[in-house]
């Protein structure tokens, strides 16, 4: 094995890590951003009128994507072991 087959192993991994984390984090970010502004503008600075909707907003996200990203998850691991007796030779 040489050097780039290590660094398109992790380079996938790193795409598909990033790809997995992508729609959590995009929808904590914009339900952060929505409560804050409405906190600006009502003036309210209750600390869990910004926590609770991010925890249903992930949790929402999660259950909706969660079939789509275990399915990634599970070809990226499929991937990797028909790739282990290439990586092993190393």
């Amino acid at each position: 094995m040489t050097a780039d087959i290590m660094v398109e192993v992790m380079r996938l991994t790193f795409y598909t890590g990033m790809i997995l984390l992508l729609p959590p984090l995009l929808a904590a970010l914009s339900l952060g951003l929505g409560i804050g502004l409405l906190q600006a503008v009502t003036s309210i600075q209750e600390q869990t009128l910004s926590f609770v909707p991010k925890i249903l907003g992930i949790g929402a996200v999660m259950v909706i994507l969660g079939p789509w990203m275990l399915r990634t998850l599970v070809s990226f691991s499929a991937e990797l072991w028909t790739r282990l007796p290439e990586i092993a030779a190393w």
